[in-house]
């Protein structure tokens, strides 16, 4: 059973940083692309990062040179780190896992940027 889980929300400032992770069992992160998304209220459910299995990756526009993901292989984890945070940031963050067609996610963590 694939399960994965977040952690690492919260509520900061602008211009301040968080880092989001993504524990993954039941399935082997090496392998497969590995997402973040976020939804903010009343928006559709948007791709911020992503990392391939031949370790290239690809941001949204919006968080490009503020955002990074990586992934731990021996951990079998993921992050995304966030620098210079700000209000349009707002959202759930939720991680995925693609495994040919199938989608997994995990159950969300929430990030209020705010001052």
């Amino acid at each position: 059973q694939v399960k994965l889980v977040e952690s690492g929300g919260g509520l900061v400032q602008p211009g301040e940083s968080l880092r989001l992770s993504c524990a993954a069992s039941g399935i082997f992160l090496g392998r497969n692309t590995i997402a973040w998304y976020r939804q903010a209220p009343e928006k559709q459910r948007e791709l911020v990062a992503a990392f391939f299995p031949d370790g290239s990756t690809n941001y949204a526009d919006s968080v490009k040179g503020r955002f990074t993901i990586s992934r731990d292989i021996a951990k079998n984890t993921n992050a995304l780190q966030m620098n210079n945070l700000e209000p349009a940031d707002t959202a759930v963050y939720y991680c995925n896992v693609r495994v040919g067609p199938v989608s997994y996610w995990g159950q969300g963590t929430q990030v209020t940027v705010s001052s």
